[in-house]
């Protein structure tokens, strides 16, 4: 019992070095996979801070002049209108669930790339009335679907769709989305957009960077910021897995108090075969036999948690993986690091219980024993 709780303790360690880097790299793996899906060839244009330091505001005819520029495929644009939603006319003013209210044109799901999870889409038949089409956290958040309404900035919208989960830009999912006909006539809206966003050909991107802040407001460019949604996703994943580090050392933590426990084993089972030494000795064996005797089952004994650590590890990294749909990867590098951490860990632990057995006197050990 004491030598299976003691590997235990290596195979923890290990076992947390393993998945940490095994759902890490199945993590970034899936992540790049979902941007080569969904494309880098993405760039937004938002407002920043004017000379003054106040919010900028983009003209109204700033996606129709990024259209023009060469290279463009697609266009589209959302403008925050004032207001809030809520499930129904008797719902108290706080309790929003921090629904935001977007105007959107028409190319918006294709631009983005975001799926109809249920109903349709805004066209010219529709998006002069008051219909709305919902972001999947909004839609969960109201606990509404298609064919229902909801209280829009104290107006009634029917839902006419739901948007699946938009990759390149959370905030969607977040907002309920109406016509920007009817936001402007309806609602206020001054049709400002605050956030354009333009598909172009993958060779263009480069050179239309530079560009679209001085066309998107040609009288103030340094007020416009032109960024790129997966360097974005990148950026998130690179500070998310910052947090590998912490569990990586509760692994190495976890893999010290394995060694310690298995030094422990080792020294206890030094004092209970001090007759075993003694009687090995007494038949010839040398102080260097009885010391790799005790170095050996010490490197075993972390061996074999080691081992245990390994199929552990991989199996959370296979079971999270299937669970989040990703590629399952577990680095090589990770598998022959723990091994070799456990080879260490024996090593170390066995080092004074050798040494400590191979002192013991062939007289002594049988007077003692005896």
């Amino acid at each position: 019992m004491r030598t299976t709780l003691s590997c235990l303790g290596i195979a923890i360690g290990i076992a947390c070095v393993v998945a940490v880097l095994g759902v890490s790299a199945s993590s970034q793996a899936g992540l790049m996979k979902q941007i080569d899906q969904l494309g880098t060839n993405l760039l937004t244009v938002r407002p920043g801070n004017n000379a003054f330091g106040d919010t900028a505001t983009l003209p109204p005819q700033a996606p129709a002049m990024i259209r023009r520029l060469p290279g463009v495929q697609q266009v589209a644009y959302v403008g925050r209108v004032e207001g809030a939603v809520y499930r129904h006319d008797q719902m108290p003013e706080t309790s929003t669930g921090g629904i935001s209210i977007l105007a959107a044109s028409q190319g918006l799901p294709e631009t983005l790339q975001v799926s109809i999870a249920a109903g349709t889409w805004f066209n010219q038949a529709v998006d002069r009335y008051p219909t709305t089409v919902l972001g999947s956290a909004s839609a969960r958040r109201l606990g509404v679907s298609v064919g229902q309404q909801v209280f829009l900035s104290g107006h009634w919208f029917a839902v006419i769709g739901v948007l699946g989960t938009a990759v390149l830009d959370q905030s969607i999912d977040s907002a309920a989305l109406v016509g920007y006909p009817v936001a402007q006539a309806l609602l206020g809206f001054d049709g400002a957009p605050t956030t354009i966003y333009e598909r172009s050909t993958s060779e263009s991107v480069a050179a239309l960077v530079p560009q679209l802040a001085t066309v998107a407001n040609p009288a103030d460019p340094g007020s416009v910021k032109v960024s790129r949604p997966s360097d974005v996703l990148v950026a998130r994943s690179a500070v998310e897995s910052a947090y590998d580090g912490l569990f990586l050392g509760l692994g190495g933590v976890a893999l010290l108090v394995g060694t310690v426990g298995i030094a422990n084993v080792m020294i206890i089972g030094v004092l209970e075969r001090r007759g075993e030494i003694g009687l090995r000795r007494a038949l010839g064996a040398s102080r260097r036999h009885i010391r790799v005797q005790f170095l050996v089952e010490s490197v075993v004994l972390s061996h074999l948690g080691g081992i245990a650590g390994l199929a552990l590890g991989s199996a959370v990294t296979v079971g999270y993986a299937a669970v989040r749909e990703w590629a399952v990867i577990v680095p090589p590098a990770a598998l022959l690091g723990g091994l070799g951490a456990s080879v260490f860990a024996g090593t170390l632990a066995g080092i004074y219980p050798a040494a400590r057995a191979a002192r013991l006197s062939p007289t002594e050990a049988l007077r003692v024993a005896g």
